[in-house]
């Protein structure tokens, strides 16, 4: 253990330079082309496959992994970019043991499912690394489609809309595409930057006009997008994040925990990011397993997850709750933080322990903490108000549908979604189908 890692506060260079590249290498590396087949031969080809119906895309998989299996690796990707155009960042962060793994017949029968998700990247990721985009756009319909954000909804309704001949503009607020795919996950599960990597192939055919650095809001309005164009499709994501609503939460080094993941994953050398020697993590989600994790892996010598409810009401997997303790992170649950302590800067957390109904117990205990990462969920800012919300998200019906007619929302941002990428491309995808059908039929009739 180095002395930068005893040192309290928050500071950079806990960590040998040479242990940052060690600890945010893949953490799931991919398989070779003979482990490929190998895994491929595990699957049962199911008929009627449970695994498919656990997909939020729908991805048919049977006929994916039988194509590798047979040595067709990029036909594989093809059935999977039908459905999933960004399969290959889904490969890497879907909790696949909740979704199509969990309902492997082999994982109902042995406790080891078919490695879907491993299998799913060595497909796509084959087929990415050629030349020429897989797909072509058709024939030009001088119809015109605003989609604002360029995350995992936006970018999969544009792609889908430039290839049935649609010109989309895609509005983002940030200065890089990709939503929380860019900004938002664990750097050491999207390696040398296949973030963006995979929207440059994405964007590869055609027709879609990327325009960063454009809010809602403030640098254009739904009003001229209405106006200017022939359909709106709003994929924004969740913009702000909840407060602990805390006595002392406003002191230094409280933060929120995506921006922590923000600031990593654009960081150009780790070693100067900063870090505290004892971290706490509010929350119980993905969000706060990755921020937690990565502390860890900066060189925090304590990390901590507190959670108000029982463990098994995380949002995040149990696979990556294991994931977070194999890396030395303790998580306690049951406890709800009732003061932030220091002078000027956190010190020590207070908790009280809770029950099942989140009542008081009137049990106490403090946790040192010189960092604290807030990871209890975010909300919708500055929709606009003729749009109608429901529960604080844009209400949307159908394939996302708005309240107002030409308008289409989804991903986070929309009432369906259910903060996986996934379904965010699911929704995207959807919506400009339901777009197209729309648009043709008002040209057509």
């Amino acid at each position: 253990m180095t002395n930068s890692q005893l040192t309290p506060g928050v500071v950079p260079g806990r960590l040998p330079a040479e242990a940052y590249a060690k600890n945010f290498s893949d953490h799931a590396p991919p398989l070779a082309p003979h482990e490929a087949r190998v895994a491929a031969d595990r699957c049962y080809f199911c008929h009627d496959a449970p695994c498919v119906t656990a997909c939020p895309t729908s991805i048919d998989i049977p006929l994916f992994i039988r194509q590798i299996a047979t040595g067709t690796p990029d036909a594989a990707a093809k059935t999977i970019f039908h459905q999933n155009i960004l399969g290959g960042i889904c490969a890497r962060v879907c909790p696949t043991e909740n979704l199509c793994e969990g309902f492997c017949v082999r994982e109902t029968a042995e406790g080891k499912p078919v490695q879907i998700g491993a299998l799913q990247r060595y497909a796509t990721d084959h087929l990415m690394a050629k030349d020429d985009h897989p797909f072509r756009r058709g024939p030009a319909t001088g119809k015109r489609v605003a989609v604002v954000g360029a995350g995992p909804a936006g970018l999969s309704a544009a792609h889908r809309l430039a290839a049935k001949g649609h010109e989309v503009t895609i509005f983002d607020a940030r200065p890089k595409p990709g939503g929380l795919n860019e900004y938002g996950i664990a750097s050491y599960k999207a390696v040398e930057g296949f973030a963006a990597r995979e929207v440059d192939w994405l964007m590869g055919i055609g027709g879609i006009t990327l325009r960063p650095g454009m809010a809602l809001g403030r640098d254009v309005t739904l009003a001229g997008l209405q106006a200017d164009f022939d359909a709106v499709f709003l994929g924004m994501g969740l913009q702000g994040v909840n407060a602990l609503q805390t006595e002392g939460e406003e002191r230094g080094n409280v933060d929120d925990a995506v921006d922590f993941i923000r600031d990593l994953r654009q960081a150009g050398d780790l070693s100067a990011l900063p870090v505290g020697r004892d971290v706490v993590v509010i929350g119980g989600g993905m969000t706060a397993v990755d921020a937690a994790v990565q502390a860890k892996l900066l060189g925090a010598q304590n990390v901590a997850i507190v959670y108000r409810r029982d463990q098994s009401r995380m949002s995040a997997s149990r696979h990556e709750q294991d994931h977070a303790t194999a890396h030395g992170v303790r998580i306690i649950c049951n406890a709800a933080p009732l003061r932030v302590i220091g002078n000027g800067a956190v010190r020590e957390i207070e908790f009280m322990f809770t029950d099942d109904s989140l009542t008081d117990t009137g049990e106490r205990f403090r946790l040192p903490c010189d960092q604290l990462l807030r990871a209890i969920g975010q909300r919708l800012d500055g929709a606009p108000d003729a749009l109608t919300l429901t529960r604080g998200k844009i209400a949307v019906t159908g394939p996302g549908r708005s309240s107002i007619p030409g308008i289409w929302a989804g991903g986070d941002c929309a009432s369906g979604g259910d903060d996986l990428t996934v379904t965010a491309v699911a929704e995207g995808r959807d919506a400009a189908e339901d777009i197209h059908a729309q648009l043709m039929e008002a040209a057509h009739g």
